[in-house]
């Protein structure tokens, strides 16, 4: 796979991305009273903000204020919400955080882990990756965690990966539902994709896990979902930033402590939500893959990264200073996040 090509595409988006942030700025609402805007996905890999928003604790904390949720369906579109001005803080995966570090000024911080692990490479026969030559494979969104993970493991596999069907392997970034509906029609082979997506195909078309990206890092450890701001917003609303971790880490530790009763919460979070609460099996398998943190493993940023680099996604891989745990230690009392 030629680099130029992903990088090209991705820096068109970070020019819209700029042009977003000059044309929006003007009318973002700001002062005191203003709303701690949050964004999240409809995801149970985004399950502290899924429950705090069903439960009503965002805004429920002392010192938190007006709080104001926001929905994104994608990394890209919640990061060009949070550069403009428009979102103040956001559960996001850590590819599209990276990507904007580093293409908007450096400016985004990472300031607490929320999920690790969770994503999967679910196939329909194949046994090993030399038997993936001439197949078809899915991720959910071009250069997103997931993607990069998929093209990584496939480089170091020996495996030459075009977006047609040119090369040993076909890789097509389209949507999760879309991918599990192509799953299901048998129009690719599997796909790399986060939770609940992986129990979901596994459940509804068959199929086994070829490859649990939690074996490929050490210690099993990688984080899925982060929670970012930017810079401005720590130097003018820590307080109400501290506030939401105390939240975000009061319901970390409630998930640490009864994982099966954080689950049923979560799905009928989610339920709410997409009014498509999952099967209990399969909320069960896709918990099962699944683990609260507080951290958001520095090393596994850097070598996402890198990854990111290599595969001509990203001009650099220089991310001191997106992990700014500052507030974090102080709501956790100095505490080293887990």
């Amino acid at each position: 796979m030629s680099s130029a090509r992903p990088l090209s595409l991705l820096l068109g988006v970070c020019a819209v991305l700029l042009t977003t942030v000059t044309s929006c700025k003007k009318d973002m609402p700001s002062g005191a009273n203003a709303p701690l805007r949050v964004a999240f996905f409809p995801n149970i890999t985004h399950a502290q903000a899924l429950v705090a928003n069903s439960e009503g604790l965002f805004g429920s904390q002392p010192g938190m204020g007006h709080v104001e949720v926001k929905q994104f369906n994608a990394g890209p579109a919640a990061m060009e919400a949070l550069v403009a001005g428009s979102v103040d803080v956001a559960y996001v995966g850590p590819g599209p955080a990276i990507n904007t570090y580093l293409k908007a000024g450096k400016e985004l911080r990472i300031i607490a882990g929320a999920v690790n692990g969770g994503a999967v490479l679910v196939v329909k026969n194949v046994k090993t990756a030399a038997e993936l030559k001439g197949k078809k494979l899915a991720s959910p969104q071009l250069g997103n965690t997931q993607d990069i993970a998929l093209r990584t493991w496939l480089k170091a596999q020996k495996l030459n990966i075009t977006a047609d069907a040119g090369g040993d392997v076909q890789v097509i970034p389209i949507s999760n539902p879309d991918i599990l509906a192509q799953y299901l029609q048998g129009a690719i082979e599997g796909a790399w994709v986060p939770e609940p997506w992986g129990a979901r195909m596994l459940a509804e078309g068959g199929g086994h896990i070829l490859v649990d990206e939690r074996d490929l890092w050490p210690d099993k450890r990688f984080p899925t979902t982060v929670v970012v701001t930017t810079k401005k917003v720590l130097e003018t609303q820590r307080p109400r930033i501290a506030a939401l971790l105390r939240i975000h880490t009061q319901l970390t530790e409630r998930w640490r402590a009864d994982p099966a009763a954080f689950a049923t919460s979560v799905n009928a979070a989610f339920g709410q939500l997409t009014r498509k609460p999952l099967p209990a099996p399969v909320l069960q398998d896709a918990f099962s893959r699944l683990e609260p943190s507080l951290d958001p493993v520095p090393a596994a940023l850097k070598t996402s990264a890198e990854h990111a680099k290599s595969l001509g996604f990203i001009p650099g891989d220089d991310i001191a200073g997106l992990v700014d745990l500052s507030v974090l230690d102080e709501v956790r009392g100095g505490a080293k996040p887990n």
